[in-house]
């Protein structure tokens, strides 16, 4: 059975609006998920196996607030397997279910000192600095896929008015795929921030470009969760990662329930 034929015997006529992403520090978000029904990736076919902590490999559908979401608690990564479009049927079967949004969260390093660890900030553009793409091997002309409002700046600005509403800063930045899963070098920190990063990471980017294959606009933020190395004392590591993302998780989760909650899907970019 396929992925889509399973959702729907599990969940019958259930269309969801809004396919959210969550990365490490932000899976606090699934308590905020009304009448929920889980699905584990293992009984999806094609969905990734979860082998990264904190990410438990489940897929979520309920409501949050009046909005009707499909949550994947957990990604895959380019660097579990050396491939960039792993996350490309779990996308192509929330889109078939009716998703038009994707909503995407990540823990980052920061590469500036205005954004510290525990920070939020919500992403303007990105750097592919590995220059992989998740469209190799795609046929047909809308494999060129342009880029210039790869996140929808009206569902930013959304994001951001939210926030200030609810008096939770969130910075805003673009961020840099690293491909991992080694951390950086204080070098290439210093090179990210010379070419216009504000935060690295090891994910989102392949996604955001599938769902722009796909026709579904992009949110999406970041969890700070340390300095890049050179910039502080930190010693990095995994386990420091998911440490510092526990300690803002709440808080980083009940503002993403508020945004999602409060986003007016109509009044965004094509």
């Amino acid at each position: 059975m396929t992925a889509l034929a399973t959702i729907q015997s599990r969940a019958p006529g259930f269309q969801p609006d809004i396919a959210v992403v969550l990365g490490s520090g932000w899976g606090g978000l699934t308590a905020h998920i009304t009448d929920p029904v889980r699905i584990a990736y293992a009984d999806l076919e094609g969905f990734p196996q979860a082998t990264v902590a904190g990410h438990s490999g489940e897929l979520w559908l309920g409501r949050i607030g009046a909005r009707k979401v499909a949550v994947m608690s957990g990604r895959k990564h380019g660097y579990e397997t050396g491939a960039v479009d792993g996350m490309k049927l779990p996308l192509q079967t929330l889109k078939a279910l009716g998703c038009r949004v994707l909503v995407q969260t990540n823990a980052a390093g920061s590469v500036r000192s205005h954004i510290p660890p525990q920070s939020l900030m919500v992403i303007t553009d990105h750097l592919n600095l590995p220059q992989r793409s998740p469209l190799v091997g795609e046929n047909g002309s809308e494999r060129f896929v342009g880029l210039a409002d790869a996140y929808d700046p009206g569902l930013r600005q959304q994001a951001l008015l939210i926030a200030a509403q609810q008096e939770q800063p969130l910075h805003q930045g673009v961020y840099a795929w690293f491909f991992g899963p080694h951390f950086e070098t204080p070098a290439e920190i210093r090179m990210a921030q010379v070419l216009g990063a504000d935060a690295v990471g090891m994910s989102t980017v392949p996604e955001t470009i599938l769902a722009r294959y796909m026709g579904l606009k992009v949110l999406a933020l970041s969890l700070i969760t340390n300095m890049g190395a050179g910039l502080s004392t930190e010693s990095l590591s995994h386990a420091h990662t998911l440490q510092q993302a526990q300690a803002a998780s709440s808080r980083a989760s009940s503002l993403l329930a508020t945004v999602i909650a409060g986003l007016q899907l109509e009044s965004t970019v094509a």
